[in-house]
């Protein structure tokens, strides 16, 4: 397998080793938590299961962020590197360098800032990155099918883990639990899109070839192949390709 092709792949193992795990224990802690507000804390599960929804979601959170970097980073970068952009644009390249220190400084800075200005500030800053990033030349979008798109779903629940980050101090502090409700709504939409990445990744992966496929399925678009029955060149007529 070339090296492009394990790059390819490192984006979902990386969601199907880490983030749905994540995803499933921070499910069942936020249920935990609910089951136990309602029970007016007199239910066997532990006080300490809202600090461990905490912490797994922030967990979660970042792991999301990360992953959709990896996928820009490798759509990205390959196209840089495949057509020699910076011979041609350097400028644009040390933009996108900038802006990918940028995607991944600025969530982590939203972990750590206190007041609700930056976090704002910081998460605003995430989002605006990571959309700037998802236009790049190279960036499997499918934008005419957005419904059913992995990009979309992915950057959409990306910003979401952002507010849902952003808005945490504020659902301890709020008496009237306006943000809370606001976080619930903000979780329920991610884990529906959470839900439509596991049906559209499996078929991105269908959809974008291996290094080894790409001459032919070339062919394939180019002849039309899914409108009509059509024959591509064998291997030995194809060009060799780097």
């Amino acid at each position: 397998m070339a090296l492009k092709d394990t790059f390819l792949l490192l984006h979902p193992i990386a969601a199907v080793v880490i983030v749905f795990p994540l995803l499933g224990i921070t499910l069942h802690r936020a249920l935990q938590v609910r089951q136990r507000r309602l029970s007016d804390h007199k239910s066997r599960i532990p006080a300490t299961v809202g600090q461990e929804h905490v912490g797994i979601g922030r967990w979660l959170a970042g792991s999301v962020i990360g992953l959709v970097l990896l996928a820009l980073g490798n759509d990205v970068l390959g196209n840089i590197i495949e057509n020699r952009i910076w011979q041609q644009d350097p400028f644009k390249v040390g933009l996108i360098g900038i802006l990918f220190g940028v995607a991944i400084a600025a969530p982590f800075l939203l972990y750590q800032a206190k007041t609700r200005l930056w976090r704002g500030t910081f998460a605003i800053l995430s989002a605006i990155s990571l959309l700037i990033l998802g236009a790049q030349d190279g960036v499997y979008r499918k934008s005419d099918q957005w419904y059913v798109s992995h990009y979309y779903y992915g950057i959409t629940a990306a910003i979401l883990m952002l507010l849902s980050v952003a808005i945490l101090r504020e659902i301890y502090q709020d008496k009237t639990h306006r943000w809370r409700i606001a976080h619930i709504v903000l979780n329920s939409l991610a884990l529906l899109l959470f839900m439509g990445q596991g049906i559209t990744g499996t078929q991105a992966l269908l959809e974008v070839p291996l290094s080894w496929q790409e001459p032919y399925i070339q062919q394939l678009y180019e002849q039309h192949c899914e409108q009509a029955a059509c024959k591509i060149e064998s291997a030995t007529s194809l060009p060799k390709t780097q």
